[in-house]
Formats: C-alpha cells, sequence, structure tokens
C-alpha cells in the first residue's frame, strides 16, 4: 500500500505505543537512519539552503504554475505536471517565495533551453508575477489564464457595487435608529428591508437568470428596480461568461465589443476588471484552444495543505519537504 505522509505519521505514533517508545525518539530514528533524508540532504544541500527544489525530468507538454502558502504563511512557487495527474513525477520544482527573478534563475539554471522548449501549455493565474514567470521558462508555450480566475475577478467586481450599497443601506438604518425613525425604514413587497436585500441577494448574483429559483427570482426583481446600477454590473458579467462558449474568432470580437462597453458603463469595479482583462486579453482567449484549466494544480495545492493539516504543523520543514519530493517528484 502506497504510504503517504499523514499515514507514515499515524504509522509512527502506532509503532511508538506498541514498543513503548518515544514517539519523538522513533521520529528522531526515522529522520537520522530510516528515510535516506541525511544521504539526500548531503547531495542536495544548496537546494535546501535555498528552499530551491527543480526537477527536469518531470517536465513535460502541458505545465501549470501557481503560488501556495506553506509552513504559517510562506509562500512557494510550484511547477506542475498536469499529465501525471497528481502522482509521482506531478511535481517539476517547489521554490521559496514570488519573486520572478529569482524563481525563473531557478528553473533556468537546472534546466536545458530544449527541455523548456518542449512545454507546449502552461496555464496560471492573473498574477503578473506568474506571468513573467511562464513568459521566462516557457518560451515556446501556449499561455493559458485560467478561466477560474478570470471570472471571479468579475464576481468580486460586481459583488463590490452590492456591497458599497449594502454599507449605504446600513449606515441610513443607523440613522433612523439614532432618530427613532424606525417605522420609516422602507420594506419591499417580498418583506425584506434595504440592507436585508442586499444583503441576500448575495447568492443569486453568481448564477445564470435560468438557476434562480422562485424566492431569488422575486427578490432579483426587486433589487434590480431599485438599483439598476446593479442589474447593469449582473448583466455584463453574465455577458463575459457567455465568451467561453464561442470560438475564438467570435470570442475575440465579443470581448473587444464587452471592453469597450464596460469602461463606459461608470461601474468603476468593473472598469478596472475591463482593464484588467484587456491586459490579459490572449492569455484568456487562449483558453478556447484546449479548454485546459489551473484545476489540477489549485487540487494537489490543497492536498499539499491537506498534509500539514493532518500532521499538526511542521517542526522541520526540511525533512517535511524531503517527504512531499519523495511522494511526488
Amino acid at each position: 500500500m502506497k504510504k503517504t505522509i499523514e499515514s507514515e505519521a499515524t504509522d509512527i505514533n502506532s509503532i511508538a505505543r506498541q514498543n513503548k517508545v518515544s514517539s519523538q525518539k522513533l521520529r528522531r530514528a526515522y529522520k537520522e537512519y530510516l528515510s535516506g533524508y541525511n544521504e539526500y540532504y548531503r547531495l542536495n544541500e544548496e537546494s535546501f539552503l535555498n528552499k530551491s527544489f527543480v526537477f527536469p525530468q518531470n517536465i513535460s507538454e502541458n505545465m501549470a504554475i501557481d503560488e501556495t502558502a506553506l509552513f504559517s504563511g510562506e509562500f512557494y512557487t510550484i511547477l506542475y505536471n498536469k499529465d501525471r495527474k497528481g502522482k509521482k513525477g506531478s511535481l517539476a520544482a517547489i521554490i521559496k517565495g514570488t519573486k520572478a527573478s529569482f524563481i525563473t534563475e531557478a528553473i533556468r539554471r537546472k534546466t536545458s533551453i530544449t527541455k523548456r522548449m518542449s512545454i507546449k501549455e502552461i496555464t496560471l493565474d492573473l498574477s503578473n508575477s506568474m506571468d513573467w514567470i511562464s513568459r521566462e521558462i516557457a518560451p515556446n508555450a501556449l499561455k493559458t489564464f485560467d478561466r477560474f480566475h478570470v471570472e471571479k475577478l468579475l464576481t468580486e467586481a460586481v459583488q463590490q457595487v452590492r456591497i458599497k450599497y449594502r454599507w449605504e443601506a446600513i449606515d441610513r438604518e443607523n440613522k433612523l435608529r439614532e432618530n427613532k425613525d424606525l417605522y420609516r425604514l422602507p420594506r419591499y413587497s417580498n418583506g425584506d428591508s434595504e440592507k436585508q436585500l442586499l444583503a441576500r441577494s448575495r447568492g443569486l448574483l453568481f448564477k445564470q437568470r435560468s438557476q434562480w429559483n422562485a424566492q431569488q427570482k422575486e427578490r432579483a426583481k426587486i433589487l434590480f428596480e431599485a438599483f439598476p446600477m446593479l442589474r447593469k454590473a449582473y448583466e455584463y458579467y453574465m455577458e463575459f461568461k457567455s465568451i467561453y462558449k464561442m470560438n475564438k474568432l467570435q470570442a475575440k470580437h465579443h470581448l473587444l465589443s464587452w471592453i469597450k462597453r464596460v469602461k463606459k458603463s461608470g461601474i468603476d469595479t468593473l472598469t478596472i476588471a475591463a482593464k484588467t482583462i484587456e491586459n490579459h486579453f490572449g492569455g484568456i482567449l487562449n483558453y478556447l484552444d484546449n479548454k485546459a484549466t489551473n484545476a489540477s494544480i489549485e487540487n494537489f495545492n490543497r492536498k499539499l495543505k491537506s498534509l500539514l493539516e493532518r500532521v499538526r504543523g511542521v517542526n522541520d520543514k526540511n525533512l517535511f519537504l524531503f517527504r512531499l519530493i519523495n511522494l511526488y517528484a
């Protein structure tokens, strides 16, 4: 049965109890004599000192890059082989930090230009540092911005419009309370106050109209009549989502028109989002070539965090990294 870090930790505790041995001593014995850690450290001391590990043999045609927080908020950049599907060989690099120049140099120093040129597609989020790194380490690859991150940017822009109105509603209600004029607090036909209407509308703004239940349809009708700017923001978001159902040429013309109209909409948060999309225009449209996303590396990052939770924290970072390398590199 394949060992994982959490099962390994459980085994050590179990063996310690059965043999009435201190689990601390047993862990030390595992590290010093059983795991092969000392020999690996001796051969890769510089990598451990810099917290920079690169495995060129694990680079394939389909890669992903992302950052993840390990060890109490320390960020690591991960280069991931999507073809290995989370199994051994998935980890092509794990490097402490997100500074583009450092990450790029670490990967280029350990991999040949031929290997890097063999990457056909690399997926990433909208981070400028990840964009820069991917351009440097995969010069021949299609750079594809993850659909989830693009849509998340727009949902946050729409929700910020709702939140702005909600704070204004809270302020108005507070003033009525101060003046003991709560009898003047307006109620809509569904029984919601202005504050409640805006709070309870959060979920429906993530969904297509066809997915609304009867209560959400009623609330949306009231919401959009009371706050037409919010209706406009929602419609722009849904219009953007439709590009993912088009071919690349149609999507290009549609997206250019959408950006132009949103910039003139007067909705500040959406205008900022539209400018971001304009700056990442080509990489967003590249999704339509292969429908590639960053889902696999996001799942891998969650798996790493789950391992950290199951072993209840890490005192020896180097040993934990060694065990990750054994499992996934």
